[in-house]
Parts: C-alpha cells; sequence; structure tokens
C-alpha cells in the first residue's frame, strides 16, 4: 500500500498509532529531524498553541511563512492559510494536517462569481481580505488582514474607486473609520455572525465592569457597543496591556487560551452566539487539526498543498505588495 496516496484519499483516519506515543514528545524530534517548523493561528486548541514554533494572527503567520527557512511547514490553522505559506514559499514544501480545514468566508466568495463581480466594476482596484482562495486571490490587486486593513486601504488616494472582499462586515467597519465609501462583497465569517447581541447585554449587566472587545469580522451593531475593536493580535494585546480585569470576548474562542496565559489574573468570558444550543463561537474548520493530525502530517509529509504555478504567481503578487507596506509601516 502506498501509504501517501491513501492519506491523501481518506486522511488519516486509518492509521493506528501506539497508545503510549508521546505526540508531544514525536512532533519535536520530526521538527528537528526534518527541519521542519509548525506555524499556528491563535484559534487552534489550547495543546496546539503550545507546540507551536510561532504563534499568531493571519498576517504575523504571513509574515513568518515569508521569511522562514525551515524545508517543510506545518500550517496547523485553515487551508487559506496554508495556501498563502505555499504562495510565498514556492519551493518549499507546506502540509495541512487536514484537507477539510476550509474557512466559511473564504467560501462566501466563489472565484467564478467574484470575477464577474470584478468585471463589472473595471474601473474599481480591488482590496481582498487574506481569508480568500487562492484563485480569488488571483483577481486581486492587493490583499490585507484585519491587523493592516485600515493602513492598505489608507494607501489609496481618498478619491480611489476601491472594492473590498469577501467580508462585509470588515469592510464597514473599515468604511467607518477611513471616511471610504468601498464597494463590498456580500461575505460573511460563520463565527462572528453569530454572537447574540441581546445575550452579550445580558452579560454585560451581570459583569458592569467588564469591557466588551470585539474583531472588526463581527456585525455592526456590536462593534458600536464595543470598548476595543481590534484583529485577533490586537485584542490579546489589548487585555495584556489595560488596566481592567473583567473582558466579554467577541472572536474565536481560541484566542483565551493566550489571553488567560498573560493575564492569569484577570476574568476572560466568552461572548455567546444566538444559539445556545452549540459552541458556535469555535471555528469548526479550525478546531479540525489535531495533535495526531499534525504528527502524521509532519511524519509522511501530507496532505501537502500544491498550486499551478500560473495561479500561484498572479495570487503571489497582492501578497507580496500587500507585506511589502506592512514591513514598510512596521506592522
Amino acid at each position: 500500500m502506498d501509504i501517501n496516496n491513501e492519506i491523501k484519499k481518506k486522511g488519516f483516519l486509518d492509521i493506528d498509532l501506539p497508545d503510549n506515543l508521546n505526540l508531544k514528545e514525536e512532533i519535536n524530534k520530526l521538527k528537528a529531524e526534518k527541519n521542519a517548523i509548525i506555524l499556528g493561528h491563535y484559534y487552534q486548541t489550547d495543546d496546539i498553541q503550545e507546540i507551536s514554533d510561532i504563534l499568531g494572527d493571519s498576517l504575523a503567520l504571513a509574515q513568518e511563512a515569508s521569511k522562514t527557512d525551515a524545508d517543510l511547514i506545518v500550517f496547523a490553522g485553515v487551508h487559506f492559510m496554508a495556501e498563502t505559506a505555499k504562495l510565498v514559499n514556492p519551493t518549499k514544501k507546506v502540509v495541512l494536517p487536514d484537507l477539510n480545514a476550509g474557512c466559511s468566508l473564504a467560501d462566501s466568495a466563489p472565484a467564478d462569481e467574484f470575477e464577474k463581480f470584478v468585471n463589472a466594476y473595471p474601473e474599481h482596484t480591488v482590496i481582498t481580505y487574506i481569508n480568500s482562495s487562492t484563485e480569488v486571490k488571483a483577481l486581486t490587486d492587493i490583499c490585507c488582514t484585519s491587523s493592516n486593513a485600515k493602513h492598505i486601504v489608507n494607501s489609496f488616494p481618498k478619491d480611489a474607486k476601491l472594492i473590498f472582499a469577501p467580508d462585509k462586515n470588515l469592510g464597514n467597519y473599515i468604511n467607518k473609520i477611513t471616511g471610504r465609501n468601498m464597494l463590498l462583497w456580500e461575505g460573511a465569517c460563520h463565527v462572528h455572525k453569530e454572537f447574540s447581541i441581546p445575550r452579550i447585554v445580558e452579560l454585560k449587566q451581570q459583569y458592569p465592569n467588564a469591557q466588551i472587545i470585539a474583531h472588526p469580522e463581527c456585525q455592526s451593531d456590536l462593534l458600536i457597543m464595543a470598548d476595543h475593536v481590534g484583529s485577533t493580535s490586537s485584542l490579546l494585546n489589548f487585555t495584556k496591556n489595560d488596566s481592567g480585569q473583567q473582558y466579554i470576548v467577541a472572536t474565536e474562542s481560541g484566542i483565551l487560551h493566550q489571553m488567560r496565559k498573560f493575564s492569569p489574573d484577570k476574568h476572560f468570558i466568552p461572548a455567546p452566539p444566538e444559539d445556545s444550543t452549540c459552541a458556535c463561537n469555535d471555528c469548526n474548520f479550525m478546531k479540525m487539526n489535531t495533535l495526531r493530525k499534525i504528527y502524521l502530517a509532519m511524519k509522511y509529509e501530507v496532505p501537502e498543498i500544491t498550486l499551478d504555478d500560473e495561479l500561484r504567481k498572479k495570487a503571489a503578487k497582492p501578497i507580496e505588495k500587500m507585506l511589502e507596506i506592512s514591513n514598510k509601516l512596521g506592522l
């Protein structure tokens, strides 16, 4: 049996591991043997965050991916993130522990529909959030993340005609704080659009001293209520440096691990979703990665992210432009 082909077809489900295998130790051994690096997003589970060599939000991970000297990049995140790492590292092997770890926001902008939309406004410059497919990035002039979106938008003249995609909530927020009137694609993240305003109001009544902090992918009525709005890393830094003691956190719950780690004496309360019967403030896709899958992905070096070279070259350009501006501004 060709183990690589089997894994590509079916994933890692049929591979048995010894019950006494210490996954963390084995992962660390493989890092050294293969000159491998694990890039982990803040929304991963606690154990994955702890074994990640670089932990960060989308901007930090894209920056680290562009300059790593590792031979093997294991991306503990979702599909568009691993693709981005491959875009900026075409000669390196990039593996994603679970190819099904997609993104509802990226899925909300199918490339064929987005191409029609862009073609209908040929005089517009296209700014695309990094949470998008490689095919959509190839239709883009410059990318952005929630950390640098304001700066990317402000790099264009005030009268520039701009398209912003795919996250409408982030686009609305950037329009508001920059005074722009960008044309917005109708996309959203399934986690950030599910928070319940009435239930957050109830929490605020229960914890009157708690500050509400929110990711700009949240809906505008929640952002109006928030004491601080920012990217995942911005939210984390705010809680580190702020003098407050209680926070209602409106973003994916994975970041709470780092908040509690850096500020153990503070109280962090996850903002509740509309549906009280589910953990809707967890990203189902992010949580598809496990230590077991990371170990096997590193051991067998699959599933590997591969991209058509012509497509890769087109999609790499807006990422490279974003990184160049971010580096110049010290972001």
